[in-house]
């Protein structure tokens, strides 16, 4: 299969969708792969490295995109590199559609199969290829909202763990999976008083039972949601509805409550959001004022550290690409119904019920596209 790997062209994203190291896999394993000049830099992968590898280089993307059965990347294609996809070309990616109607309308008009990352699940009912983004989402959630803090940047000026004599800052966590564990983790090893709220009485023993008494765990209902994001420094949403709009659960009315200040970091914003106040911004110009509350709402925050996450990605990513170059995309997802959810658009319909749900289309059956 010819595999093409364009430069991401999103504003501040340096990950690239393979690493060197994942070009020798698949070369290693008969397929031809195209990288874009370039599109290896923002992690320290030069081109050289690549054509070591045994990767061709060319010159622009729009050459890649003609000429592969299978794109690979990391952010979900921009408008013009969706009017570069073909019918019957492979999309692998993350998507996040569910909040995304143009992005939805263009690439149900491509024809081209597009499989989502962040949809593909595990034999645990985990979700593998997100959960590594979730992990350094969640623990840069907490250095961007510290930085945020600052009085320089429009904060509160609280310095999350205090200093003797100084009571620490108070970090509320919606959500406690793996973007609120790790968000939890990070603040309490900075000596944050740290409560995480969380609708399920597992997951909030579970945390109850790692972090012992240095996390609070609160069930999140409307009052104690209230309450602990009026008393908190730092509010982190983490909810998520693998392939759903997030749901808002952080009202207008509610920042009313809140210290002059304080600042919220908004992980879901890939989904939407689950402040109604969020919109996403860019690592070029991160965070925006509402109601004297600072929004951090960065749709793609581990761009900001693309080595670490870049390798992170490409460790679970790789073995789904694997199979779907060596068997093509119907076998490979006809024997792995774990990659088989990773399929959101097929030949101009949508294949995923939660994203057809949110934006009003007929969702086709798996067993259809697979037929």
């Amino acid at each position: 299969m010819r595999i093409g790997v364009p430069k991401e062209i999103k504003n501040h994203e340096y990950r690239v969708g393979m690493t060197p190291e994942s070009v020798a896999e698949a070369v290693h394993h008969g397929h031809s792969v195209m990288v874009e000049t370039q599109a290896g830099a923002g992690i320290g992968a030069e081109d050289e490295e690549y054509i070591a590898a045994g990767a061709d280089i060319i010159g622009d993307a729009a050459t890649i995109f003609a000429a592969a059965d299978m794109i690979i990347k990391v952010k979900e294609p921009q408008a013009n590199e969706r009017k570069m996809l073909r019918e019957g070309q492979i999309l692998y990616t993350y998507l996040h559609l569910a909040p995304d109607p143009e992005q939805t309308k263009d690439l149900v008009a491509s024809g081209a199969t597009c499989i989502a990352y962040e949809t593909v699940t595990d034999h645990a009912g985990g979700l593998p290829l997100l959960k590594p983004m979730s992990q350094v989402a969640g623990r840069m959630a907490i250095q961007a909202g510290a930085h945020c803090l600052e009085k320089a940047q429009g904060g509160r000026g609280v310095l999350l763990g205090g200093v003797p004599g100084v009571m620490p800052g108070k970090v509320a966590v919606i959500g406690g999976g793996v973007v609120g564990f790790n968000a939890a983790q990070m603040a309490v090893g900075l000596g944050a008083d740290v409560t995480i709220l969380d609708r399920s009485p597992a997951t909030l023993e579970r945390l109850a039972i790692h972090f012992e008494s240095s996390a609070k765990t609160r069930f999140s209902n409307k009052a104690n949601l209230e309450e602990s994001v009026a008393e908190a420094d730092l509010v982190i949403g983490a909810v998520l509805i693998p392939g759903a709009a997030a749901p808002k659960l952080v009202t207008r009315e509610m920042l009313g409550t809140m210290k002059k200040g304080s600042v919220l970091v908004d992980v879901a914003i890939d989904q939407g959001g689950c402040f109604a106040t969020s919109k996403a911004t860019t690592h070029a110009d991160p965070t925006y004022v509402v109601d004297d509350i600072v929004h951090y709402c960065v749709a793609n925050m581990p761009g900001g550290v693309a080595r670490t996450s870049t390798y992170a990605l490409n460790n679970v990513t790789l073995p789904h690409a694997l199979a779907l170059a060596d068997k093509g995309w119907k076998k490979a997802l006809a024997d792995d119904h774990h990659l088989a959810n990773g399929l959101n658009v097929w030949n101009g319909k949508i294949t995923y019920a939660a994203v057809a749900h949110d934006l009003g289309y007929e969702a086709t059956p798996l067993s259809e596209a697979l037929a």
